[in-house]
């Protein structure tokens, strides 16, 4: 197939657009590159790249011409940041949805959105989200992601596209922008800087292996039904400070590098999802965290080429100041 990958030069993107490639598939590029999006993520990889924003109609309608399916990740990810200034979540992660629904609607194409574990909220011990479950989004990030879902399926109901959704549980590995707990904690660790670690930190996530969470919206795309939503989880819960541990041993370092900052505002404790429709379709995962975290540690110690200048930018820096700083030196 030819396939548009929107946001297919951040971190998941790419690499989706990589196992594409390798499968044989034409791949088309949309990216804004914002500060998380580079082409250094797609170095080696055959594609047709678009520079453009998904809010825009026509810049949309260029890149899908000729396409017979669109794999949406373009989006605003990061909680800390959709807390302290929502808007842009509103305008790619809701309004750029309904304009790749209307391409994928007047085109006649397959539409795959890529969304979050983030949209179901909080869970009690001893249960997994289901994909019927009812929505509780707790951040402005998860709410956004919930509405541009819950457009995808109206878009099913109300003018028969076919489109569908995958919600993906924490994902980790290479080149992730280096401000999600994993990709921040190992660099950090690296250079020997503070961990901050929220509240007690004690939240549970489900770690999912970026080459694991590939296969299975890839698995969605091509064998997936219309108006389906599916799972994808890496099935191993992990309290926040037990990972932090973790990454402690594994970059050499010691407790002394965690700093307890106080819990971010609506932070959910607990996620976990329930696989079984993705697994009917013969998804398995391959990564453990027991090998998927030691390989993803070793990438950034081999590849500081990649994240330290990502980390010494004016951008980053900036950033790292507002969130960090205040809470690091009390």
């Amino acid at each position: 197939m030819r396939i548009l990958v929107t946001g297919g030069a951040g971190f998941i993107g790419s690499h989706f657009a990589r196992r594409l490639v390798a499968a044989g598939d034409d791949v088309v590029v949309l990216d804004k590159l914002t500060y998380a999006g580079s082409l250094a993520n797609l170095h080696g990889v055959s594609h047709d790249f678009r520079g453009g924003d998904i809010v825009d109609p026509t810049g949309v309608a260029a890149a899908a011409r000729g396409c017979d399916a669109i794999v949406n990740f373009a989006a605003e990810t990061h909680v800390d940041r959709s807390i302290s200034s929502g808007a842009d979540f509103l305008r790619t992660n809701v309004v750029g949805v309904h304009t790749l629904l209307e391409e994928a609607r007047t085109s006649e194409l397959r539409f795959v959105h890529v969304s979050t574990d983030e949209v179901y909220g909080d869970l009690p011990p001893g249960r997994s989200s289901k994909e019927d479950d009812p929505l509780h989004p707790s951040s402005p990030y998860s709410a956004a992601k919930a509405g541009g879902d819950l457009l995808v399926l109206s878009f099913v109901r109300t003018h028969g596209v076919d489109a569908l959704v995958t919600r993906g549980s924490n994902t980790y590995g290479p080149n992730q922008f280096p401000e999600k707990l994993l990709s921040l904690f190992i660099t950090n660790a690296l250079d020997g800087e503070p961990l901050p670690l929220y509240g007690d930190g004690r939240q549970i996530r489900d770690w999912l292996h970026v080459e694991d969470h590939c296969a299975g919206i890839e698995l969605a795309l091509r064998g997936g039904n219309a108006g389906e939503i599916y799972n994808i989880g890496g099935g191993e819960e992990v309290e926040n400070r037990e990972i932090t541990e973790r990454v402690l041993e594994l970059t050499g370092t010691d407790e002394s590098l965690i700093r307890r900052v106080d819990d971010r505002p609506g932070h959910d404790r607990r996620y976990s999802l329930d696989t079984a429709k993705l697994d009917s379709l013969g998804w398995e995962k391959r990564w453990t965290l027991a090998e998927g975290l030691p390989a993803t540690v070793e990438w950034y110690r081999e590849n500081r080429h990649w994240w330290e200048p990502i980390k010494r930018s004016d951008e980053f820096r900036a950033y790292y100041e507002r969130q960090y700083a205040a809470l690091l030196t009390e």
